[in-house]
């Protein structure tokens, strides 16, 4: 039962670009935990090591992706562009994947997620899928590539110049559980 005046909380997804590629950018997941609850926020939970990260917050999402920017780049000294979804958002995302039906293995299915929808005229000037297909629905750019990210010629293509709008990247077995992570909790 929610207290008068408590604050409504949201669940969130947040998604983390760039960071434990290589040698640069480490971020270590129980240390960005424990400032996220430093911060307020609560039920913070990571899930592998490429910044995905799974918590309530009573923050509005540009305030939150705002917000964990600054906290982490004072924490750890530097920048990392986050990008935010709501648990809600990202069950729909699941239930409406579009290559569901076509796509064989799903592991080699990906969601970009993007901070924000990109130009509807650069969106019909990309040009053909090759070897793969591609999506965009709203801030997600959805990618099917049957030979693997680094056998599509598709998957060497810059995105974030032809879209116009950097995003992070995620297979699709994380953001499915990701998904599950930010579910709702069952009624006891």
């Amino acid at each position: 039962m929610r207290r008068y005046g408590a604050p409504v909380t949201t669940r969130y997804v947040a998604l983390l670009r760039g960071i434990n590629v290589g040698k640069a950018h480490q971020l270590p997941m129980p240390a960005l935990k424990e400032l996220l609850e430093r911060e307020g926020h609560e039920n913070v939970r990571t899930h592998l090591r490429s910044g995905n990260v799974v918590l309530d917050s009573a923050l509005a999402e540009e305030e939150l992706a705002a917000g964990l920017e600054k906290a982490i780049a004072a924490e750890f000294g530097f920048g990392v562009p986050v990008v935010v979804r709501t648990g809600a958002e990202l069950a729909e995302i699941v239930a409406a994947d579009p290559f569901g039906p076509v796509a064989t293995d799903r592991s080699r299915c990906s969601v970009t997620f993007l901070p924000a929808p990109p130009d509807p005229d650069l969106v019909a000037a990309l040009p053909e899928a090759d070897g793969g297909a591609y999506e965009i629905r709203g801030r997600e750019l959805h990618l099917w590539l049957p030979e693997g990210l680094t056998n599509s010629p598709m998957g060497s293509w810059r995105w974030d110049r032809l879209l116009g709008v950097a995003g992070t990247n995620r297979n699709w077995n994380t953001v499915a559980k990701l998904a599950e992570l930010a579910a709702p909790a069952p009624p006891v």
